[in-house]
């Protein structure tokens, strides 16, 4: 079965979109809108798209696509989802979907009212660790975990250009290391080890020019009894040949065991005695993040033609907001937080 899929957005990002839609079989790219046209230029150029727009609505009455992707601001979400949902195509997200909570549940029953498939780009989950990381737990080596912690360094934060050559948003966004980074995090603890049940957050802005808070500590409790520690700093750097493959390193303890990440994508596995060994796995540094951009999507794919589980649909999303939500209410009131507090 062919998909055919648009896409909205010519962005930073974006080329990841449009470059892993071209790998997909079965996918065919029936066209691309944007308000940029120097943006729309190259990716005609970079990608082979032949049908441009500026207006989605056109976009999607010429072309009949079975799928929008929306790779667009979060301003833009919202209305966006509109223009599909009453066309009854279905659609990828990208976060932060439509920019806060409350915008984000809207989305969410308005797409199951109009009955598509609503699924949100949150790729971290997808990286080739994190799934093979969920193996390993699966399989019992580590025994039962008890503890997970990531240490974000990417060390992009500093001075007066600090996100200016990739995301230049990102120096105004008032929300900034949990709304746009953590959260990725958030989300792929839960894939690893379960549903958050609290929080306790410490958030600082340490580069004065940015509007946001760029670093902190996010404490995490979870349904098994487990805990998790979020540590990033987005100013501080750590050894890795591309600080933006991993963003950071990650460790899972057991009781019998551990599993840690470093910052080139490397597994590491240490019993509850002895020394580390290396974690032999298969992937491909492709793209961003070890090709998860292609991984998200080829998963997308498999549920519209074949029927799989959707991992990431915009219902189940929801729990990331409410956990992220929770967090700057931590912060603002200095004590640890549970669930049922949201709200």
């Amino acid at each position: 079965m062919s998909l055919k899929v648009a896409v909205v957005g010519t962005g930073f990002f974006s080329q990841f979109h449009y470059d892993a839609w071209t790998r997909l079989p079965g996918v065919r790219l029936v066209g691309a809108a944007s308000l940029d046209p120097a943006g729309l230029d190259t990716v005609s150029q970079r990608f082979g798209i032949d049908d441009l727009f500026d207006d989605v609505a056109t976009m999607l009455d010429a072309t009949e696509p079975d799928l929008l992707d929306i790779a667009a601001p979060p301003n833009a979400h919202q209305t966006l989802l509109d223009v599909a949902a009453s066309r009854g195509v279905h659609v990828i997200c990208q976060k932060p979907l439509g920019g806060d909570l409350n915008t984000a549940e809207a989305m969410v029953e308005q797409a199951e009212a109009a009955g598509i498939v609503f699924a949100v780009h949150e790729n971290f989950r997808f990286q080739p660790w994190y799934r093979e990381a969920k193996q390993v737990i699966e399989s019992g080596a580590l025994g039962e975990v008890t503890n997970i912690s990531f240490r974000l360094r990417p060390g992009d934060g500093q001075g007066p250009n600090a996100y200016l050559d990739r995301q230049p948003y990102f120096q105004t966004m008032k929300r900034f290391l949990v709304h746009e980074t953590a959260i990725h995090l958030i989300d792929s603890f839960r894939y690893l080890m379960g549903e958050v049940t609290g929080v306790f957050a410490h958030l600082r802005k340490l580069n004065p020019v940015i509007a946001g808070e760029d670093s902190g500590h996010l404490l995490l409790s979870f349904a098994s009894g487990a805990t998790g520690l979020f540590d990033g700093n987005r100013l501080i750097g750590f050894p890795a040949a591309n600080p933006r493959l991993t963003m950071g390193e990650l460790l899972l303890e057991g009781v019998s065991g551990t599993l840690r990440l470093d910052g080139n994508g490397r597994l590491w596995r240490r019993g509850h005695q002895g020394d580390e060994e290396p974690h032999i796995y298969q992937w491909h540094d492709i793209g961003f993040g070890g090709d998860c951009v292609l991984a998200l999507q080829r998963h997308v794919l498999a549920h519209l033609t074949e029927g799989e589980p959707l991992e990431n649909s915009g219902r189940d999303y929801l729990k990331n907001l409410e956990i992220e939500e929770l967090i700057y209410q931590s912060a603002a009131r200095k004590r640890f937080l549970s669930i049922e507090d949201c709200g």
